[in-house]
């Protein structure tokens, strides 16, 4: 990645860091969908500079990166966070310095508490019917390996687009958890809609962005 753009969110007494994450991020990911370049490909990675250093896990500024100074000049982050103005500074975009260390930032899957207990439900009274054993002590076995659900990763709430135009009614917001892996040297690789490096074709090593 040889440019990068970098925004600032500034909270304000009624609008807090948290809330504004939701809103920027959110934001960034409709950009990156509307200009992916294969299916949940983007060509724009994105990078935390403040992980994990500052009072609030993300810290408060993203950063943009891009192969190409074209490809960030086409997305045009500014007018997708015009709404958002008053709260964010964006700077121009600038050649990456030479003198960098690399991360990936990649999504962390996890299950919420009520997709575990009825995974935990499921998987108990298939085994009550294989195994002939009563519902309830097949249960009280698989609390032994019951998965945990608490995760300290940083995180931002987002809203799956998908899930609001499947079911209207239903909740769509999620928490994107977001962790960081540094890395000895730079990975060229393929970054997701939401700007994160993923693993392709069962790789271990996932692409990176500069870190500075």
């Amino acid at each position: 990645m040889n440019y990068y753009q970098e925004i600032t969110l500034l909270p304000d007494a009624e609008i807090s860091l948290g809330f504004l994450w939701q809103s920027v991020f959110q934001q960034v990911h409709i950009a990156l969908v509307e200009h992916k370049v294969g299916a949940n490909q983007s060509a724009v990675a994105v990078g935390f500079p403040d992980y994990r250093q500052a009072k609030f896990p993300l810290g408060s500024k993203l950063r943009l990166f891009a192969q190409e100074q074209m490809t960030l000049e086409k997305l045009d982050i500014g007018q997708w966070l015009t709404r958002l103005e008053d709260y964010v500074h964006i700077k121009g975009i600038k050649a990456v310095p030479s003198d960098v260390s690399y991360v990936s930032f990649f999504r962390k899957q996890v299950k919420s508490p009520e997709r575990v207990e009825r995974d935990m439900q499921n998987k108990a009274v298939l085994w009550a019917e294989k195994s002939g054993k009563p519902l309830d002590e097949c249960l009280i076995e698989l609390e032994k390996s019951k998965p945990e659900t608490l995760c300290r990763l940083p995180f931002v709430y987002l809203h799956s687009q998908q899930t609001k135009q499947r079911s209207p009614d239903k909740s769509s917001k999620f928490p994107l958890f977001i962790e960081m892996q540094p890395q000895s040297e730079e990975h060229a690789g393929q970054f997701d809609c939401y700007g994160l490096s993923t693993k392709t074709n069962g790789r271990q090593v996932v692409a990176t962005v500069p870190y500075f």
